[in-house]
């Protein structure tokens, strides 16, 4: 055993024992952030602007700070992009995390110096989390690769600015360094598929132990190193992996893909990190939901899914969440986010302590005709049956059909990259919507009130959503295809891609 593996386990214990005393007193840990964060930007523009001088508890913050997506938070981020200092937090951002939005274009999330440290506990704390219950450590002593964005910053104004991955990789650790992958010259390069093959070249020949990274991308890499080594697994390749760290997506559709590449089970990591904070991770190999991180300078509201274009939804802290409701999730942070939309939407499974399963976005739906079905549903619906019938999936998502040819009834139109395809695909469809049916009753009426015929699934190539991604210039990185869309866009975009029998 070598002199890390030998540290992080005492470490690792001592970690476990701190984050227990909030993770079992989230409420109490929740109310001192929320205090520490009035408190300290109560001098700023928008403390000033919102009367944070007054805000004494929860109830007169709601009345004083409404709910925010980024186009309401922009003018406020303008001026700090100018140089302007104190305007939604204390002095100037350390950083400016650079993101795609799907509506506001380029977004910049300000990363502050008190926020960033949370972002590197949190993910190290995952680790440590995951070697104090498995007792595991060798994976320590290999080499780590972390698939992400590039490292290299721009700067405006004095506060630089990057894809989140590519800051976190400038801050890695002085005792990670030596064990990390791939080089920094290599991970500069911009183009996703000249990096895969380069991050190939450096790796195929290391002792890897730990793999990060957004599934549907960390495939792309097995695969690119299947192809030039010419092995039928990965385990051939890395004999010590055993360790994968993924966030950004719902693992469950590559699951099945990524194993049979891999050619065994491994231990896997969920965490769920953002450029707005770090938000929760999996904190046992027993248990697929998420510690929610209630003690990481952020502040968190909820809003009932069911009412968030509600005119007054109803706005809800910590305490009053109840289980298995699906929230929208809204962030006050450290970094001058407030009552911020991070567009996501969760649900929690466990109230001691606060466990939370991410179920989708909540731009992200399909409600044509009022069904409003969310990803949570679309997934387990395909999943199950995919897992019934032996069916592997690549990739898939789904849209709307409105206006069908020949005076069709509408129907909910799903497109599905197979690497073991259904034998019946016609069978398959109709037990995939039954499952949907089950999971959500308005499109149960919709079937059962002849409004909607049962769903189609059209069969796309293997390659069809790299290519797409590779098309709108979103291939690698950070970026996710949508699982729904209320709209055709992405559906036109895939229909040249669908396999003709």
């Amino acid at each position: 055993m070598g002199l890390k593996a030998l540290i992080s386990k005492p470490f690792a214990n001592f970690i476990v024992k701190k984050n227990n005393k909030w993770k079992f007193n989230s409420v109490e840990a929740q109310q001192k952030v929320f205090t520490k964060l009035i408190k300290s930007a109560k001098h700023t523009s928008f403390g000033k602007d919102h009367d944070f001088q007054s805000i004494t508890d929860y109830k007169s913050y709601k009345r004083n700070v409404p709910v925010r997506d980024y186009e309401d938070l922009k003018p406020y981020i303008e001026r700090v992009l100018q140089g302007e200092k104190d305007v939604l937090w204390k002095g100037k951002p350390a950083y400016f995390a650079k993101t795609s939005g799907t509506t506001s274009g380029i977004k910049y999330i300000p990363i502050s110096k008190e926020s960033m440290p949370e972002h590197i506990k949190a993910a190290r704390n995952a680790l440590l989390t995951y070697i104090h219950q498995t007792g595991k450590t060798d994976f320590v002593n290999g080499k780590m690769i972390f698939l992400q964005g590039s490292p290299v910053l721009d700067e405006k104004n004095g506060i630089k600015i990057g894809r989140l991955s590519g800051i976190v990789a400038n801050l890695v650790p002085k005792y990670l360094q030596k064990n990390r992958m791939p080089s920094y010259q290599t991970n500069c390069i911009e183009d996703w598929e000249q990096k895969v093959e380069a991050i190939v070249k450096e790796t195929k020949n290391q002792n890897m132990t730990l793999i990060s990274g957004i599934p549907p991308w960390v495939q792309m890499y097995f695969d690119k190193l299947i192809e030039q080594t010419g092995v039928e697994k990965i385990k051939d390749i890395f004999q010590n992996f055993n360790l994968f760290v993924y966030g950004g997506v719902n693992y469950e559709p590559y699951r099945a893909k990524i194993e049979s590449t891999i050619g065994k089970k491994i231990d896997s990591i969920e965490t769920y990190p953002a450029s707005e904070g770090f938000i929760a991770y999996q904190d046992d190999q027993n248990d697929k939901s998420l510690l929610l991180l209630t003690d990481a300078g952020i502040f968190y509201e909820f809003i009932p899914v069911d009412e968030f274009y509600n005119e007054n939804p109803t706005r809800i802290s910590l305490e009053e969440v109840e289980l298995n409701k699906n929230y929208a999730l809204i962030l006050s942070t450290n970094a001058g986010l407030w009552a911020y939309n991070i567009g996501d939407t969760i649900k929690f499974v466990s109230k001691n302590p606060y466990k939370i399963l991410v179920t989708g976005r909540i731009k992200h739906f399909i409600s044509a005709f009022g069904e409003h079905v969310i990803g949570e549903e679309v997934e387990h619906a395909l999943l199950s049956v995919a897992n019934q019938e032996g069916v592997d999936i690549i990739e898939f998502t789904v849209a709307p059909q409105v206006n069908p040819l020949n005076n069709e009834l509408p129907y909910h139109e799903w497109f599905i990259s197979f690497s073991k395809p259904p034998k019946d695909l016609k069978a398959f469809s109709l037990k995939v919507d039954q499952a949907l049916q089950t999971k959500n009753v308005y499109y149960y009426d919709l079937i059962e009130g002849k409004i909607l015929q049962p769903l189609q699934i059209r069969t796309l190539t293997c390659d069809a959503f790299v290519n797409y991604m590779r098309e709108v210039g979103k291939l690698g990185g950070q970026n996710k295809v949508p699982r729904l869309s209320n709209d055709r866009n992405l559906a036109s975009a895939l229909e040249k891609y669908i396999v003709k029998y």
